[in-house]
């Protein structure tokens, strides 16, 4: 099951990358209402899912904290020393050839360990947890296509960048069901923790400062929007 959902939440950034190639003036026009209903999904996660079963399973809040601020750190880290994510700038060249594709290797990679994390925990907070990483792929995909034809790259290459970055995906998930099996209940707890203090750390420092750039209104009210989503999935799921 966890591959599948893995499938899936790659997909979308071949997805976002078709959009850009397909309709370029429209997704970069609506990227940014998608990155705002991804990071209300992503902090509502942390805060009600991720969080709250690491503390069901182990009741020393000081430390599970700790490993939120684990895993944001973790994130900033990776980001601006290795440049593991992009800058969403047009006239960024740091992330375009090899360094593009080590960092969005790794980043896949990273997201389909989080995946298999989450089924580890229960099939809800795997399922849910696909769905907020299928949906940061989706704004990941327009926006490092949309940089990459900026650029001059031809389509044909964007197209292959995509699908490679993406295959690391389901290779995570796939790594991370041998990694997680029947691990210890703390190690489990651990490894959630850290995964909602990445999630906090995408939508605080990397979804929501885009929104910025757009003056439509409508875009703040979508993080509103991904929050409720995920409110009325919990109660549906």
């Amino acid at each position: 099951m966890e591959i599948i959902y893995s499938l899936i939440a790659a997909s979308a950034a071949m997805i976002g990358a078709i959009l850009v190639l397909t309709f370029h003036k429209w997704s970069e026009k609506n990227s940014f209402l998608i990155i705002n209903f991804s990071a209300g999904v992503m902090l509502t996660l942390a805060f009600t899912h991720l969080i709250p079963e690491s503390l069901s399973i182990n009741v020393n809040s000081t430390k599970i904290m700790i490993y939120v601020l684990s895993g944001f750190l973790t994130m900033f880290f990776l980001q601006f020393v290795i440049l593991f994510h992009p800058c969403h700038d047009d006239k960024c060249s740091k992330h375009i050839g090899l360094t593009s594709i080590i960092g969005f290797s790794l980043h896949s990679i990273t997201d389909g360990l989080i995946i298999a994390v989450g089924f580890e925990a229960n099939t809800s907070i795997g399922i849910l947890t696909a769905l907020a990483i299928l949906l940061h792929k989706l704004p990941d995909g327009i926006t490092v296509s949309g940089i990459l034809l900026h650029n001059g790259a031809s389509k044909k290459k964007i197209f292959a960048f995509s699908f490679l970055t993406a295959c690391f995906t389901p290779l995570g998930t796939f790594l991370g069901m041998f990694l997680f099996k029947n691990i210890s209940m703390n190690v489990l707890s651990a490894f959630l923790s850290i995964t909602a203090g990445t999630f906090i750390f995408l939508s605080a420092s990397d979804l929501i400062p885009e929104t910025h750039k757009c003056k439509n209104r409508l875009t703040y009210f979508m993080l509103f929007v991904g929050v409720f989503i995920i409110l009325l999935l919990e109660r549906i799921i």
